[in-house]
């Protein structure tokens, strides 16, 4: 419970805070002071941190650091340590093909072939909008990447995207069909930038955002060998008591790469609803929702997300590379802003964010009847378990989904990457989610084997129950598997009866045959392979389908 006094002084701070601008943190109430400090109690001089800022109208009421720095050479971080973003980073793309909209200089429907001739007609029109709502299906260019054998902490360059992204040969999906996160798009929408202008995105943003606002601190990183002051260094955890460098070496700018502190996002944050650099035009076509072919409307708008939170419009976006983790949301309708920057994965920075959020402000939305449980869990017991344990068992979709239905003390439950849920029985052969009525599950029975479909608002997923009796052979997959897409091999062996994957840049990784027809592994830029067999059933290749790649071909060449 907040007192009175609180929110006298926060009444009183917003008139004097809308004169000027300030970059200077205002005096909060040392209770709320306390609170803020307790949410980061376990960062000091001994581990990484965190820089946290939080602006209400066009001041700055609050910006600290918790941490270090610099953990060689004891640096601690401040509110004007300077963050790589990841992908916050988006939005700074996403405002400069904007503002060139803005000026004429381009249109968001036109075809991006238009303005990057190097990318490959894919026999679909893509457009501008597609690559900034992300949902024009291509691929994502670091798991391509990762594919293709170059780890994620080498250098990586803009033209080396470039050229992985001009050999793309297929789509995941229909452009337009689907959202799907795909980080190509952001790269390609920093070259769009450099087509039209002649200036790189981080020329361009600086003179048209950066340099407006008075971002003096902030550039997009295109060089990673250049030297930058008061930057916080990136870690991870090596033990409960010591951390270790988590490098990362981009020299690449679009979909991450920014450097700023919580002192100048600050001033960005204020430009969403007292804009200096673009108008209030820009920034409501900046914060637009994409629209599917089929007309639904997808929370993400362009480079940032566009949804509601306790009834308050918002504008966020979260940020992950190496050991940077960031969050910036922005309330226009409360003129507030929260944002934390962190150089620690493990910590949790949405969750901190809505924390601090939640100190400042109240829930207003419309209250909603809550969905309940369909049944509690008593009455979710089966009295046909018979009939019901034909539907057990291992169950993988074409894109990698894998999903098991257990039958525990006549209950069924769905388990998947370490989460279990009870099901109710609605009908002979569906299933409904008890926590969760809007998922749903139904049977039906193909040939010796049962397809399980799987439903949700908007969107229906199939899966294939794996047949545990197994007819191909382990040795029928050994052999050399080359993507003419990537132009890499990777090679499948059989070593003291177990299946490996192989190459020459990575540790071997065990296989895990789901069916015939699926293997699954511990890489996460190709967990999951479908494969591929001829009319003689005989193995002739996989794809990788999974994550942000789907439908990416490998040919067995030996």
């Amino acid at each position: 419970m907040r007192s009175s006094g609180f929110f006298k002084w926060l009444t009183v701070s917003v008139f004097l805070c809308s004169i000027s601008f300030s970059t200077r943190s205002q005096s909060l109430p040392d209770s709320v002071t306390k609170k803020i400090d307790s949410i980061f109690s376990a960062w000091n001089n001994q581990t990484p941190g965190c820089a946290v800022g939080i602006v209400k109208n066009d001041s700055l009421i609050f910006a600290k650091g918790y941490g270090m720095a610099n953990l060689e050479y004891a640096v601690p971080i401040t509110q004007q340590t300077i963050f790589h973003m990841a992908s916050v980073s988006k939005q700074f793309a996403a405002y400069s093909i904007v503002l060139l909209a803005s000026q004429g200089r381009l249109k968001l429907e036109d075809d991006v072939r238009k303005y990057l001739p190097w990318f490959p007609d894919l026999k679909e029109k893509i457009t501008i909008r597609h690559i900034l709502n992300h949902t024009s299906g291509i691929r994502d260019q670091w798991q391509l990447l990762a594919i293709a054998g170059t780890r994620l902490d080498d250098v990586i360059t803009q033209e080396h995207i470039i050229k992985i992204l001009s050999r793309q040969q297929d789509l995941n999906f229909t452009t337009g069909e689907k959202y799907y996160y795909s980080n190509s798009g952001y790269t390609m929408a920093a070259e769009i930038v450099k087509s039209v202008t002649g200036k790189t995105l981080r020329q361009f943003a600086d003179s048209a955002i950066f340099k407006p606002l008075g971002m003096i601190n902030t550039h997009f990183h295109d060089d990673y060998t250049e030297v930058v002051k008061n930057r916080a260094y990136s870690y991870q955890r090596k033990n409960l008591f010591s951390f270790s460098n988590s490098i990362l070496s981009y020299s690449t700018a679009g979909a991450t790469s920014l450097f700023t502190n919580v002192e100048d996002l600050s001033k960005w944050v204020v430009n969403f609803y007292q804009p200096v650099s673009g108008t209030a035009s820009d920034i409501n076509l900046l914060v637009k929702n994409g629209v599917l072919n089929n007309g639904t409307e997808i929370d993400y708008a362009l480079g940032i997300m566009s949804d509601t939170y306790k009834g308050y419009r918002q504008y966020s976006h979260s940020g992950g590379d190496a050991g940077y983790r960031t969050y910036l949301t922005v309330f226009p309708e409360l003129k507030m802003g929260f944002m934390i920057f962190s150089n620690l994965p493990e910590i949790n920075v949405y969750e901190k964010t809505y924390r601090l959020a939640d100190m400042f402000i109240g829930d207003t939305a419309v209250a909603s009847p809550k969905a309940e449980p369909v049944v509690d869990s008593g009455r979710a017991v089966l009295r046909d378990t018979i009939h019901i344990k034909k539907f057990t068992g291992d169950y993988v979709s074409g894109e990698g989904a894998l999903f098991s239905f257990i039958l525990k003390n006549s209950r069924l439950y769905w388990e998947r990457y370490g989460n279990s849920d009870l099901l109710y029985q609605a009908g002979k052969d569906s299933f409904v989610v008890v926590n969760a009525p809007d998922v749903r599950f139904s049977f039906v029975r193909k040939g010796n084997q049962h397809i399980a479909h799987q439903y949700w608002p908007g969107a229906e997923r199939i899966l294939e129950h794996s047949i545990t009796d197994l007819t191909i052979r382990p040795e029928a997959y050994v052999g050399v598997y080359h993507s003419p897409e990537l132009d890499c091999k990777y090679a499948i062996i059989l070593e003291n009866n177990e299946l490996l994957l192989t190459s020459n840049k990575y540790p071997n990784t065990k296989i895990k045959r789901v069916g015939n027809d699926h293997l699954f592994t511990d890489h996460w830029w190709m967990r999951h392979l479908k494969i591929i067999t001829d009319s003689h059933n005989a193995i002739t290749g996989f794809e990788v389908n999974d994550g942000r790649v789907m439908r990416l071909r490998f040919n067995k060449i030996q």
